[in-house]
């Protein structure tokens, strides 16, 4: 099985994608050299890897006879496993070559085998669809090497784990893996496993999507275990897979790395240059700098289980006649305009048609509600709005828990920049925007002015997670976790950056803020805080570049 998809639905089960050429290839041609006897794929698919280390081998002067029992591929699915044998007796292997086999009961038969090289592009399959007997021995042999996966672990996580558990003394990983590595929690201890098993890790990205099919961005990871120099991380950054020819090796291994920091959090700093990384480092910890969560409790917004039904603009409203049993919402970053929302943005987002109410009856049996309310629950009901699993477990399908009016609004997607929005209307939000509390005695206009600086855009861009679509996405903890300056008074005109925020003129309200909170107020030196806008532009640049190049 190779890599990463779920947009089939036959590939969705099976995890499977096939691995372009040019990246089989490469990672072979970097894996595999003079001395190397064992290579293993754990996923082999129809046999792309294979094809390209067999002919890594040819370049070495390894061929016929030579060439068997150097090489084995794992290959769960019947059909694809057929494949692979074909195309391997093709190149003059032996059947034996290729196990049609899961790779985690492969491995733990196995367990006693070692390899110089693994590589490979090992499956994409969530939790749900990684099957039970498999997931066990998965699970097993992880905690074994002193890991705990949770119920969100992607089967990728323990192929990678595992397979370079199986290298030798001074063996090689190179793999195909998605840019999650870098960001989401669950890979969390996979990062810190990683930067302790390897010495010299070495990580290929890519501007443009390298699966044109799909959304999902996907890493070259190149791990080596024994290395007499260069001992770290760094990152090698390509336009396209082009590029992948003309990298040179030699250089490779030249070149600078950055020293490698042995805990869970994310890999997306190691874009940085070193002094940047030290620089967010010293910030960490800075008595000047607090978490968000000292200043606000930040919380999903109204989970209606089927907006269709739920959300409604002004003229279904009028229709149903329902307007004593809505209340007002706002449910996209498009509508929170500014750094305030008012009943003047409510307004304009009504007058534009947007849905800006939620469908909220009172919590009575049916019998007992109003006839409005009775006419439109059963219109959901012939559309089959109540099966969907959200309204289906409720004791009433109609009536959505949750719903209270925070203090103000944290952005949970965004393209250029997060903010907080301080709510002055009796309106709520949905989960496409988180809901915030603010922490008594907090001044409510200060909190958002706190946010719009470039320090705490810096470590925005680390703390979120940037899929292949260029937007940065925060859970409530991790806007918890932001670091801003400590509250103090400061003397900002609310309604002037609010003015600014909403003509998106964002450098201008940075360039006050900064001014005034980092530079006046905290004594951040200009090169400090010129450094921060730096790493913020360079993070958010560099993911909005890959969204526009799709």
């Amino acid at each position: 099985m190779e890599m990463i998809l779920e947009n089939i639905e036959s590939q969705k089960l099976r995890g499977g994608y096939y691995t372009p050429k040019i990246i089989a290839t490469f990672i072979s041609k970097w894996a595999i050299s003079f001395g190397t006897n064992r290579v293993l794929e754990p996923s082999c698919g129809d046999g792309n890897f294979i094809e390209a280390a067999v002919l890594r081998f040819r370049d070495l002067g390894v061929f016929g006879h030579d060439l068997n029992e150097r090489i084995k591929g794992i290959e769960f699915d019947d059909i694809e496993s057929l494949k692979a044998k074909g195309r391997a007796r093709d190149l003059g292997l032996n059947d034996s070559s290729i196990v049609n086999s899961d790779f985690f009961h492969f491995a733990q038969e196995h367990q006693d085998e070692r390899y110089d090289v693994v590589l490979g592009n090992p499956p994409f399959i969530r939790y749900q669809n990684f099957p039970e007997k498999h997931r066990s021995i998965a699970i097993e042999m992880m905690q074994a090497l002193n890991l705990n996966p949770n119920k969100l672990t992607n089967i990728w996580v323990p192929f990678l784990v595992i397979s370079s558990s199986l290298l030798r003394e001074n063996g090689k990983l190179g793999m195909v893996v998605p840019a999650e590595l870098f960001q989401v929690k669950y890979a969390a201890q996979t990062r810190v496993f990683l930067s302790k098993f390897f010495e010299r890790i070495t990580i290929v990205t890519f501007k443009k999507l390298v699966f044109s099919d799909i959304q999902q961005e996907v890493v070259i990871l190149l791990c080596e275990k024994n290395v007499a120099e260069n001992h770290g991380i760094r990152v090698i950054e390509c336009d396209g897979l082009d590029d992948l020819n003309n990298i040179n090796f030699n250089l490779i291994n030249a070149s600078e790395v950055k020293s490698v920091d042995h805990s869970t959090e994310k890999w997306t700093k190691y874009f940085l240059e070193p002094f940047e990384i030290e620089l967010l480092k010293r910030l960490k910890v800075d008595e000047r700098i607090i978490r968000c969560g000292e200043l606000m409790e930040v919380d999903v917004g109204i989970v209606t289980g089927n907006n269709e039904f739920f959300m409604m603009n002004e003229a279904a409203v009028k229709y149903w006649k329902l307007k004593s049993y809505v209340v007002p919402v706002t449910s996209k970053s498009n509508q929170l305009k500014g750094i305030s929302f008012g009943n003047n943005d409510l307004k304009s987002n009504s007058d534009a048609g947007n849905d800006i109410y939620l469908f909220s009856p009172p919590n009575k049996e049916f019998e007992a509600l109003p006839k409005s309310c009775q006419r439109y629950i059963l219109h959901g009901e012939k559309n089959k709005f109540h099966t969907g699993y959200k309204c289906s477990i409720r004791k009433k399908w109609f009536v959505t828990p949750s719903v209270w009016i925070p203090d103000g609004f944290a952005l949970r997607q965004v393209s250029d920049y997060p903010k907080i929005v301080l709510n002055k209307t009796n309106s709520s939000s949905t989960d496409t925007i988180h809901r915030i509390r603010i922490t008594k005695g907090v001044n409510p206009r200060i909190l958002p002015m706190l946010f719009l600086n470039s320090l705490s855009f810096a470590f925005s861009e680390i703390t979120g997670r940037s899929y292949g679509g260029g937007v940065l996405t925060f859970e409530p903890t991790e806007i918890e976790d932001l670091r801003i300056p400590k509250l103090q008074l400061i003397d900002i005109n609310f309604k002037e950056i609010d003015h600014l925020i909403r003509k998106r003129e964002i450098e201008k309200v940075l360039d006050i803020v900064d001014n005034e909170l980092l530079v006046r107020l905290n004594r951040f030196s200009q090169e400090e805080v010129s450094a921060m806008r730096q790493i913020w532009r360079k993070l958010s640049n560099r993911r909005l570049v890959r969204a526009r190049s799709k």
